[in-house]
């Protein structure tokens, strides 16, 4: 028996336009892996220099991250509400709100921090029209782009179903002609066409928009279209899908050592845009669903695994939201590490240090009356009683 009783949802609660479908565990799993990788790339950037030829080769290959996100987007969206009709006015309050509100918060929280560490200074007329400017082009801080484009995917989503219905028949094609805007986009922003002026302030900030991620956006929403085909295919070419997505690591991996062995800055050869990895952001999201769905299909032998991974995906969004903050509190600490336990030591226990406080922190807040404006889900509410031990416990006759 627990020790205590919490009242809460699913992590990834697949509904609200069609409760009867089963509910995916694997989203869970894909969700837990694809956060974590984010708090593993902030951490080597943290630790590491920008010119470091090791710490850019695994991020060469951890820069998926954001990529595979927006293709969970665009596949829980549909999942949840497929073919079916979908109104605007209903659809867009709730999602605003579970991640607008903490948009808007976690910016001014992450501004008033770089205030109170000196990185913005200014009058106050200056500082407020740059909190402004964040909030506009999600800029608060490293990782809140990633809300802002989120909310326009909702913003765009009520006329995605519209667009597979109509384009049935030739999903393979409308993939395609995304997949050339995609590395189109992606081109220009690994190659800027603007050297400088107000075109290339604007093109600066495209990475903060749906641009870069219609692809990915698009590619799940399709997979969960064809749901039962996607499943069919995925569990007949286990071992081919495997082996492609190890043999294009090792291409994406090939490629980053070649650039820079040519001479090329270790930083530039690991852009998160450059438009030849996209194969390889790709595989990796197949390849991450492929394990979920096959440890779905197992998950009841694995009843512990399986409360953890619940566990952890119930509380991913906090910790996405806090991680930051605790990267910035742990680094200065534990950097005077490294020149006896060496920078790889110095990331894996900083990136522990930081996923432990990060939950810590949002275990704080999801039991907290603001849990929904700051982590996106309700408050946890522990009942007292199950804090007591059962023989303390007062038991009624009735």
């Amino acid at each position: 028996m627990s020790t205590a009783t919490e009242i809460q949802q699913p992590a990834a609660e697949i509904g609200g336009g069609r409760r009867n479908r089963p509910y995916l565990h694997q989203v869970d799993l894909f969700r837990i892996i694809t956060f974590c990788c984010v708090i593993m790339v902030h951490t080597i950037s943290s630790v590491n220099d920008a010119g470091s030829v090791a710490a850019n080769a695994a991020l060469a290959l951890l820069h998926f991250t954001r990529y595979a996100f927006f293709a969970l987007t665009g596949f829980v969206l549909i999942y949840q509400f497929g073919q079916e009709s979908l109104r605007a006015r209903s659809f867009w309050p709730r999602r605003f709100a579970l991640v607008g509100i903490p948009y808007v918060l976690w910016s001014v929280l992450y501004w008033a921090y770089s205030i109170h560490l000196g990185q913005l200074h200014g009058s106050v007329n200056w500082l407020l029209s740059r909190l402004g400017l964040d909030l506009l082009f999600g800029t608060a801080y490293y990782h809140l782009y990633f809300l802002l484009v989120t909310m326009q995917v909702y913003l765009l989503f009520p006329l995605l179903p519209k667009l597979l219905r109509r384009t049935e028949g030739r999903h393979r094609w409308l993939l395609a002609a995304s997949a050339v805007l995609h590395v189109l986009v992606l081109w220009t922003l690994a190659y800027p066409p603007f050297d400088g002026g107000l075109p290339a302030q604007i093109w600066m900030h495209v990475y903060a928009t749906v641009l870069p991620y219609q692809f990915f956006t698009l590619l799940g929403a399709l997979a969960a279209w064809h749901i039962d085909a996607v499943h069919a295919f995925l569990r007949e070419h286990t071992r081919l899908i495997v082996a492609a997505v190890l043999v294009i690591a090792v291409a994406a991996e090939g490629e980053y050592q070649f650039a820079v062995h040519d001479g090329q800055v270790a930083w530039v050869a690991s852009d998160v845009f450059l438009p030849e990895r996209t194969l390889w952001f790709i595989a990796i999201t197949v390849g991450l669903y492929l394990l979920g769905t096959r440890w779905a299909d197992r998950r009841q032998q694995h009843d512990r695994l399986a409360k953890v991974v619940r566990y952890g995906a119930d509380r991913s969004f906090g910790v996405f939201l806090v991680h930051p903050f605790m990267l910035e509190l742990l680094t200065p600490v534990l950097l005077p590490l490294a020149p006896s336990i060496g920078r790889f030591w110095l990331t894996i226990v900083l990136y522990l240090g930081v996923v432990a406080c990060s939950l810590a922190g949002t275990a704080v807040l999801r039991r907290s009356p603001v849990s929904r404006w700051l982590t996106g889900r309700p408050m946890l509410r522990t009942d007292p009683a199950a804090l007591v031990p059962p023989r303390f416990r007062v038991h009624s006759d009735a």
